[in-house]
């Protein structure tokens, strides 16, 4: 009788005292100081609110239900559907709004609703994936910077794909440790192209220049993350280089060289379609022939494939002596070799200069570590 008295003074109250009723009615509701029927009563009453011509009314009424549980989805679907501020405290909040129905709140809402959604608590796989694939730049950064958001790692690919050329996403993402190694070269590549743009550094030193240097940084970031990516990413990375074109004979020279001989397995075995045990194989005790044949069988020439071939027995050498600094001694061992012969192709003089500045740098490295180190000896 409660109620019923309630729906009948609700149609004459006046909007301030309305407002309060629909907080005092929702939190009891909340706070189950109901017997069952009074509870069903309640929900009707709720239900009849819902229709309020007072925005402030069903504002009300949401924030005060907003966190509960077991509200019928029916009174939280239609809140979720009415004027954005009403809208916005059930989606931001309510634990009854299920995976499918934020996903379909995102597909259909504004920006602002999808950024209300993207800073919900407890963001699950399905509705970061949702976001991730309409949002605009704000929604995503939202989403990026909940702590408690999940991805997978399909979406945060997406993301990099779809807004990796906006500075605030790229450096969101660069900054995560969960970021694929595939994803995380695709977004060095999107810095590169952003650097050589500019017209001041073209003007600067040509844009020749720029493409060249650019590119060489790209490798030489892309082979540090070879070596830093986890074993089960490894793979996507090699597929992805392929597929963009970077997996080329001066690239896995230059990876195999600077000691990332796993990286540099894996992408023998995409290239060769080779076992990877089998590559292993060869390349832990194969002979030089089957050395070459399997890089032949990677697409390598004839005269790249023995530089290689030397290049993996001077590793193997070097690894198992434990010698340290194996990737100077591999630069400048085969270095050596191709300055001795008296006619090299043009493939091998290419790869001949890869060589020598992989050779410089380690240099230039590790006087640096020396001079650190004698610097920390003398303070």
């Amino acid at each position: 009788m409660i109620i019923q008295a309630f729906l009948r003074w609700v149609e004459t109250a006046k909007t301030g005292d309305r407002v309060r009723a629909a907080e005092a009615l929702g939190r009891a509701y909340v706070t189950a100081e109901m017997n069952t029927l009074d509870h069903h009563a309640a929900e009707m009453a709720m239900t009849f609110l819902l229709d309020d011509p007072s925005p402030k009314v069903r504002l009300a009424l949401a924030e005060a239900v907003a966190d509960c549980s077991r509200i019928p989805r029916s009174i939280i679907l239609s809140l979720a559907e009415d004027q954005p501020e009403i809208a916005y405290a059930v989606i931001s909040r309510s634990p009854v709004l299920n995976d499918m129905d934020l996903v379909d709140l995102a597909a259909r809402g504004t920006p602002e609703t999808r950024a209300v959604i993207a800073a919900r608590q407890a963001m699950s796989r399905p509705v970061a994936a949702a976001i991730a694939e309409i949002g605009g730049e704000e929604e995503v950064l939202i989403l990026l910077e909940n702590q408690q958001a999940r991805f997978s790692c399909r979406t945060l690919k997406r993301v990099s794909d779809r807004l990796g050329h906006l500075w605030s996403i790229r450096n969101c993402l660069l900054n995560r440790d969960d970021l694929p190694a595939d994803a995380r070269h695709t977004l060095v590549e999107k810095v590169g192209a952003a650097l050589s743009g500019f017209g001041l550094v073209q003007a600067a030193i040509g844009e020749r220049r720029v493409e060249r240097i650019t590119r060489e940084a790209c490798d030489r970031a892309a082979v540090g993350m070879a070596g830093a990516a986890q074993a089960d990413q490894i793979p996507d990375l090699v597929e992805h280089l392929r597929v963009t074109g970077r997996l080329t004979p001066a690239f896995l020279l230059h990876a195999l060289c600077s000691g990332k001989v796993d990286f540099f397995a894996a992408a023998i075995v995409n290239l060769s379609a080779v076992t990877e045990k089998r590559v292993r194989s060869i390349l832990s005790d194969g002979r030089i022939h089957a050395i070459r044949a399997l890089f032949e069988g990677a697409g390598l020439g004839r005269d790249v494939s023995a530089l290689f071939a030397e290049a993996v027995l001077i590793w193997r050498k070097e690894n198992r002596s434990g010698t340290p600094g194996v990737t100077a001694t591999i630069s400048a061992a085969l270095l050596s070799k191709l300055r001795g012969r008296s006619q090299a192709s043009d493939a091998s003089g290419g790869l001949a200069d890869i060589i020598e500045k992989l050779s410089i740098a380690e240099q230039r490295q590790t006087a640096r570590e020396y001079a650190l180190l004698a610097a920390r000896e003398a303070a």
